[in-house]
């Protein structure tokens, strides 16, 4: 049945109002009415034009209402043929009130929720022409233009919006506002259309305008914040929001400060605003989502592990949560259970690189090499293309892939197909092929094979002539391999009195260093101080200072250093690694160097070096079982250290394998001198010897009174 209506005028000021709720006409879903209960009946004739005829506003006023009827029934009915008659209908009050503004604004709007745009604009614009304070006509022609915009956005290959289209808009909102100042709506449509065109201070003047009429409302605080968060001043978006006491704040605003938290790096804020906006609306993932993220990236683990379980729960086919949990389990050393998850999520998406990858990752950590090859070769082959072209997001994520394959080949000592890996990454040309270098002279270096190293400088140095990063790769490898003038004069030669020296600087430090030139080493530190301005760098040359000073032996120094690295990055597993080392090695601080060398191996699990100061650690501590755990892990990614298989030989000694200790000490003595001549200090060779031929003592003495008891017998 169709509603009926007691008082026609409540349909009138429907009809003529700003509620501009478009009609839709669709194919026919609803029952049709029967005949008795919704007819059209045939228009009455137009009567003859009086030339004085006074407004017979009684016939407006039937019409508009039997307009308004039909437009509804269109909207109820998807019937083409009820909107007509409510144009029809409209026509008929307007000859019978010509002066009548309303009704024209009342058609005008019909023609626009029907989209009959181009009629809406013509009867729109007569109206103005006679009235250009007619605020029904503005809003028909802004919300004309609006919807143009609108389609425009939603098309199905994204483009920048028509900038004659938003100045037009733009025009008939300045207009809208001058006339109806009071509306918080208008000043809100003015100022995202300034938003649009880029025009902040207007934009901001027009959000500022709507929030001294309405100082709470949820839709001009998140404009405001929205507008400040896109013109970079990430803090003021979340002061706006801030200022908005806790109480009246939405569930929009928490979430939309949490994120401009997490942007500025404030993670305990941004963790505490998701929670509020979770608490409010508890069946919103997005916030779930969110919270859980914000607290993995706090390394708040257990309750990150939380809130990804609930997302699970709510959707257990959802792959990516199934990868986070994956992560939290891997950060939490369960790496076997870490493994369990990410296949489960790679079950439920094949397609999944990311969840590859972490797969690879995890049976890289395990110690499951080969498994590691054939995924991240599975991976590299899925990213390959014949022709060799690749977007930017497949070179980026080939590069990744083989990468992570030709590291797992390196770590099995397989150097010849490492080498051949990253030779594939030089293939896909710019950053990546200088990573692709840069990984083909630590496999050569760690494979003690220093020509090839060089080799490859200078072949990609030749290959990148003004790439100042390959030149000072090359300069470190003929300083390295005893051309030391050479070397430092390709470095010098790169310092060009700008911001970029400082990275110049820090490389001929350490190349100084190595050689033991202490004081040219502390004196190009000092050329780099000026350069660091960023905390990443300051941190950078801070931790240089205390390289230094360990090396130096002033150990006191070097802890302080060190220390002050982790105040500006708590996460920086180099710093927390020799932090934890020197002091398992050169002070009883044991307790202190396991905490600062377990968070290393946390954030770098796959770090052979600080698997061995693992060992090391524990090794000193007397807990063997773990200590040969962690050293036989670093020996097995590490092979070629020396000073690993030292370690590990006095593990063997002090639990009584004598044989095993020696095997291991004779590696190390092969090792150094095999070794760079700055990789080497005779002191050290020198205690392994003693060891080493103690050993052989104690073992011949073995012998021999196994010997003579056989002789006996």
């Amino acid at each position: 049945m169709m509603r009926q209506r007691t008082r026609y005028g409540s349909i009138f000021l429907l009809a003529t109002a700003a509620a501009f709720t478009p009609v839709v006409v669709r194919a026919q879903t609803a029952p049709q009415p029967a005949t008795d209960e919704v007819s059209v009946q045939p228009l009455p004739a137009k009567p003859a034009a009086a030339t004085t005829a006074a407004p017979d506003r009684a016939a407006a006023y039937y019409h508009a209402a039997m307009a308004h009827t039909y437009e509804e029934m269109a909207t109820n009915y998807g019937r083409q043929d009820y909107v007509t008659r409510a144009v029809e209908e409209y026509k008929l009050a307007m000859d019978a009130d010509p002066g009548s503004s309303q009704l024209a604004s009342g058609l005008a709007g019909l023609y626009f929720r029907s989209g009959r745009i181009r009629e809406a604009i013509e009867t729109a614009q007569e109206l103005i022409k006679k009235d250009d304070n007619n605020l029904e006509a503005h809003k028909v022609l802004g919300r004309i233009y609006l919807r143009s915009l609108g389609q425009d956005q939603n098309a199905a290959t994204p483009t920048p919006p028509n900038a004659q289209m938003v100045d037009l808009a733009i025009a008939e909102y300045r207009k809208i506002v001058s006339l109806e100042p009071d509306s918080v709506e208008n000043h809100l449509l003015l100022g995202q259309l300034y938003t649009v065109k880029h025009d902040t201070p207007d934009a901001e003047a027009e959000f500022k305008k709507a929030q001294s009429i309405e100082p709470a409302s949820e839709d001009v605080v998140m404009n405001l914040a929205r507008l400040y968060a896109e013109s970079g001043d990430l803090q003021r978006s979340a002061d706006i929001l801030a200022a908005v006491p806790v109480a009246e704040r939405s569930p929009r605003m928490e979430f939309a400060l949490g994120a401009a938290y997490e942007q500025l790096k404030q993670p305990k804020n941004a963790i505490a605003a998701y929670q509020r906006a979770e608490d409010m609306d508890p069946q919103n993932v997005d916030a779930t989502r969110a919270l859980a993220q914000a607290l993995l990236a706090d390394n708040q683990l257990d309750a990150a592990l939380k809130q990804y379980q609930t997302l699970e729960k709510a959707d257990p086919e959802d792959a990516n949560t199934l990868d986070r949990i994956s992560e939290i389990e891997r950060r939490q050393g369960k790496y076997t259970e870490a493994l369990d998850t990410i296949r489960k999520a790679r079950a439920k998406d094949p397609t999944s690189l990311e969840a590859g990858y972490n797969e690879g990752l995890l049976l890289d950590v395990l110690g499951r090499y080969d498994e590691a090859v054939a995924v991240y070769k599975q991976l590299a082959d899925q990213t390959s293309h014949a022709n060799g072209a690749y977007t930017t997001e497949e070179k980026a994520n080939r590069s990744v892939f083989l990468e992570r394959l030709a590291a797992v080949y390196h770590e099995e000592n397989k150097t010849g197909d490492a080498i051949a890996t990253y030779q594939k990454m030089i293939e896909l040309g710019g950053e990546y092929a200088k990573r692709g270098y840069q990984g083909e002279v630590d496999t050569y270096r760690d494979a003690k094979m220093f020509d090839q190293a060089t080799a490859v400088c200078r072949e990609a140095v030749a290959a990148n002539p003004n790439d100042r990063d390959l030149k000072l790769l090359l300069a470190w490898e003929l300083a390295d391999t005893g051309k030391l003038d050479e070397g430092l004069a390709l470095a010098n030669s790169q310092l060009k009195g700008t911001s970029a020296d400082r990275d110049i600087y820090l490389q001929i430090s350490q190349i100084q260093a190595r050689l033991h030139h202490w004081k040219d080493a502390e004196a190009a530190l000092e050329k780099a101080a000026p350069f660091a301005t960023s905390k990443e760098d300051k941190a950078n040359l801070i931790f240089q200072k205390g390289s230094l000073a360990e090396q130096e032996k002033h150990y006191d120094q070097a802890e302080q250093y060190f220390h002050q690295v982790l105040d500006i990055d708590p996460n920086n597993a180099i710093a927390l690694n020799n932090l934890g080392y020197m002091l398992a090695d050169k002070t009883a601080r044991y307790t202190d160097a396991l905490k600062y060398i377990r968070k290393a191996v946390e954030l770098e699990p796959m770090n052979g070096a600080y698997l061995d100061s693992l060992g090391w650690v524990y090794f000193k501590l007397g807990d063997y079982e773990p200590a040969e755990d962690n050293l036989r892990k670093a020996v097995e990614r590490t092979s070629t250290d020396p000073t690993v298989h030292d370690h590990l030989g006095d593990l063997y000694e002090k639990t009584g394998r004598i044989r095993l200790a020696a095997a291991q000490w004779e590696i190390s003595i092969q090792e150094f001198a095999k070794s760079a001549p700055a990789d080497v200090d005779p002191l050290e060779v020198a205690k392994v010897q003693k060891k080493l031929e103690g050993a052989r003592t104690r073992l011949a003495r073995q012998d021999s009174m196994i010997g003579g008891a056989d002789k006996q017998q």
